[in-house]
């Protein structure tokens, strides 16, 4: 048997097995199962929130870009260097108000805010729509991970749905424990394997980085490494670094690991810290950049970094590399069918289940685990994106949320829930007309002038939504007679 197979195999059950063992000694009730009954540690969520946003979007979509698109691919390293700055202020109030109203999921913080159940419906529904791309990339990223490093012995359907069986099982079973756990092990070795192929690659190509860059300046269009003209050019960059850093504490999942945390204090030291790790992209990109000379006129390009690696180097670095990569995929994807499993139980269909009692929603919410895989894996054969459009359409859709987040931390909150469902709704609509609406939309989009032709979506529903919300706000304060503004939950 192939070297890397066993190698996969190996990882696949340790993390399988490992997931198992979080629980033990532990009654995995609803606060057990969803954020650890809120008592994780510096280190558990350094490494849990780490393990949510580097993913298998880091170890392939990140390196792809920089293969096709070249300077537009530097906007990864940006948007995350401004999300840690506001994660400092942003996150601390959230916690002690998910703590002082034993919160669960994100949308039972806008329940509490808004004092509306019907709200708390259209958040969860948007949440949904926003994680279902981001769990559909880590298993495409999963399928492709397996399928080259074993060189096509394990194809991308069955090392999906083996991925998937096992974070079915363990997030059943463990719940948010079994994700912290896996993380740090991920954390390591993603860490290890990508530094490695940066450097690794760049010499096997060129004999360094600097040659690597200069032969890339000589063989490849004019302005390659640069941001162009249209297209992807500057505007395009700085909405969709806008977007991605005002989105990026917006995830459902993340909301999950903000509530497990046992002091608002690990968050500042979070922000502090996790800046460093936006270097690791560094490496990712030299692994990219390096593939455009080893392997030019790729089709797919979030094979770019796996390809090269597969050329370059012998079976059982290669199964290392996959190792990594399959718990890329695995720590952030429990993390996400936990967080979806939690709001269908308790915010969709526990609406109408106002008679059970918390330990038969944590049933439910376990039961469901299986169907929502299921379903995540029909997305990701039915999609057909890249890696990085998957991520990009998430974005655009839980960005929509952040005007009621930012209104509802005020003192005094001067927005009602219809304002939010109505402006949120409405963006994402929009983020849904002009992603899935077809030539006739797109078309339309590329005759607008600039700037608008080029703005990321999200950014233009994010405005639409917005002004939406103010004025319902403004409209529902002259219908009521300008009562005194509604007293905000303090955070």
């Amino acid at each position: 048997m192939n070297i890397a197979v066993v190698i996969l195999v190996t990882v696949w059950l340790a993390t399988l097995g490992l997931g198992l063992l979080a629980r033990r000694g532990r009654v995995m009730n609803l606060e057990q199962w969803t954020v650890g009954r809120r008592g994780f540690g510096g280190i558990l969520i350094f490494c849990l929130m780490a393990g949510e946003i580097y993913t298998t979007f880091t170890f392939l979509g990140a390196s792809g870009w920089a293969y096709g698109y070249g300077g537009a691919s530097y906007y990864i390293i940006a948007y995350g260097a401004l999300a840690y700055g506001l994660g400092y202020w942003l996150l601390p109030p959230i916690w002690r108000y998910g703590r002082e109203r034993k919160l669960y999921s994100q949308t039972d913080f806008f329940v509490a805010k808004y004092d509306s159940r019907a709200l708390g419906v259209g958040v969860a529904i948007v949440g949904i729509l926003a994680m279902f791309p981001y769990l559909a990339l880590q298993l495409e990223g999963l399928g492709l991970i397996v399928e080259v490093t074993t060189g096509g012995r394990i194809g991308a359907l069955p090392a999906v749905l083996l991925g998937t069986f096992a974070l079915t099982i363990y997030v059943m079973v463990s719940g948010i424990r079994a994700a912290a756990w896996t993380a740090a092990i991920k954390d390591l070795s993603l860490l290890a394997v990508v530094v490695f192929l940066g450097v690794y690659l760049p010499m096997h190509a060129s004999g360094g980085i600097d040659p690597m860059f200069h032969e890339i300046a000589r063989t490849m269009p004019p302005g390659f490494l640069k941001l162009p003209r249209i297209g992807k050019n500057a505007i395009w960059f700085s909405s969709t670094v806008l977007l991605s850093a005002l989105g990026f504490y917006l995830w459902p999942h993340t909301f999950g690991s903000i509530y497990a945390a046992r002091g608002e204090d690990l968050f500042r030291k979070n922000a502090i810290a996790l800046p460093l790790y936006q270097l690791i992209l560094l490496f990712v990109f030299f692994g990219g950049f390096a593939a455009l000379i080893l392997l030019p006129g790729l089709h797919d390009h979030d094979l770019a970094l796996l390809a090269a690696a597969a050329l370059s180097l012998p079976a059982w670095v290669l199964g290392l590399i996959g190792g990594a990569g399959l718990l890329a995929a695995l720590v952030p994807g429990s993390m996400l069918l936990l967080a979806i499993a939690t709001q269908l139980a308790r915010n969709l269909l526990g609406v109408g289940l106002t008679n059970w009692s918390e330990e038969r929603l944590n049933v439910l919410a376990r039961a469901l685990v299986p169907v929502i895989a299921l379903a995540a894996i029909g997305f990701e054969w039915a999609s057909g994106a890249g890696i990085v459009v998957l991520l990009l359409l998430g974005y655009g859709f839980v960005t929509q949320l952040l005007p009621a987040l930012l209104a509802s931390l005020l003192s005094r909150n001067p927005v009602p829930a219809p304002a939010v469902w109505m402006g949120s709704g409405s963006g994402v609509g929009m983020v849904a007309l002009l992603y899935f609406g077809g030539p006739g939309v797109h078309a339309a989009l590329e005759s607008l002038p600039l700037p608008w032709r080029d703005l990321n979506y999200g950014i233009l529903a994010l405005a639409l939504n917005t002004l939406v919300l103010l004025l319902v706000t403004a409209i529902m304060r002259v219908g009521s007679g300008r009562r005194p503004l509604r007293q905000g939950a303090q955070a």
